[in-house]
């Protein structure tokens, strides 16, 4: 059974939406979520700018969400273990892996974002060392009594983590992986779960990284049973086909214009840890909504059109992929995107999961 969840990242300008009228429909869109049998959800790490910024802590508005449903399980996509102590993410994280009753999901990313590392005062150079040993030494403290920690970065103990995490041996651990083939072994290899976006890679890129994770995941043995690909998507579902592109259109251009003020730096600069991100703003400048739809990069259409758009990449990179979709990109209306779920659950999301498709 394929499980669809939902996704929060707010590529939102403050002129356009405030943060508590945004705060305030993703509550209710999490609690509609968990209504209409989404399964997780989730929100991300990033600072600053309108591509992410309103969400620079994701423990606190899981929290909230926590709060609010029973079910539905709740998710980091992902946190940046290099710009928090991992002790105190580790504790963070445990404290909301017990005030959801054991629903946390925990996805780890490494961040790309030259403004964030820079007033953390961490050289994006190292940001693959970072976080490794943060991923590592979170684990660690769920799990380990009386830790010694004696690693590049980070040097304590012996220390016991409390509370320790609800779920044991710790939460499920996820490894957002945007590009990098390496890093999908690594994952496999260390029995992690992944997390990954269509819309930052080929298509071809995409299957050689799923490929290799699922290659390391069973060559060490892991029980492939276990095994969690989730696979996002900015997801825009109408009666009207014509109405959902045209939505899909505006949202994702603003979402390319965005991303591209927000590497910006890191296109000129570069570093050694992000190979051809120089390419993103030739992306921006070439975007085309069409060739993006019709590349698999984004979800949009009637309720027909966006199953087989869904069918098209389950037979293209695996049936054991999980969905996480975002209903809400930019300053999308609460009531647009309402709407848009609604329908999904109703119309597309049966055809995955066994349920019979609703009239």
């Amino acid at each position: 059974m394929t499980e669809f969840g939902v996704n929060f990242f707010p590529v939102v300008d403050p002129a356009v939406k405030s943060a508590t009228a945004y705060y305030d429909e993703t509550l209710r869109l999490i609690e509609l979520a968990e209504a209409l049998g989404f399964t997780q959800a989730q929100t991300v790490e990033h600072y600053f700018t309108a591509y992410g910024g309103y969400s620079p802590d994701p423990v606190t508005l899981l929290t909230a969400a926590a709060a609010r449903t029973s079910r539905i399980r709740i998710g980091t996509g992902a946190v940046v273990p290099a710009f928090t102590h991992p002790v105190k993410l580790a504790g963070k994280l445990a404290m909301l892996d017990h005030l959801s009753h054991g629903r946390l999901d925990v996805g780890f990313g490494r961040a790309f974002l030259p403004t964030e590392f820079a007033a953390f005062g961490i050289p994006m150079d190292e940001s693959r060392a970072r976080f490794a040993e943060g991923v590592e030494a979170v684990r660690q403290l769920w799990t380990t009594e009386d830790l010694v920690w004696e690693g590049r970065f980070h040097q304590f103990g012996p220390v016991t983590l409390l509370p320790r995490p609800y779920q044991q041996p710790h939460p499920p651990l996820y490894i957002a992986s945007a590009t990098s083939v390496d890093s999908c072994v690594a994952a496999g290899a260390a029995g992690h779960h992944l997390q990954v976006v269509p819309s930052v890679t080929s298509a071809e890129q995409l299957a050689a990284m799923l490929d290799a994770y699922r290659g390391a995941w069973d060559g060490a043995g892991h029980p492939s049973a276990e095994r969690r690909i989730q696979i996002k998507f900015t997801c825009y579902v109408s009666e009207d086909r014509e109405e959902a592109h045209r939505q899909a259109e505006f949202h994702e251009r603003q979402y390319v214009e965005h991303m591209a003020r927000a590497v910006a730096p890191l296109a000129t600069e570069g570093s050694a840890d992000y190979p051809g991100y120089e390419k993103f703003l030739d992306k921006a400048k070439n975007y085309e909504f069409r060739a993006a739809l019709e590349g698999g990069k984004v979800l949009a259409g009637d309720p027909d059109g966006v199953r087989e758009q869904i069918a098209a990449v389950r037979a293209r990179f695996g049936t054991d992929l999980s969905f996480s979709l975002q209903f809400n990109p930019g300053a999308t209306a609460f009531a647009l995107a309402a709407t848009a779920m609604e329908l999904f659950a109703a119309h597309v999301m049966p055809a995955f999961t066994g349920q019979d498709v609703a009239a």
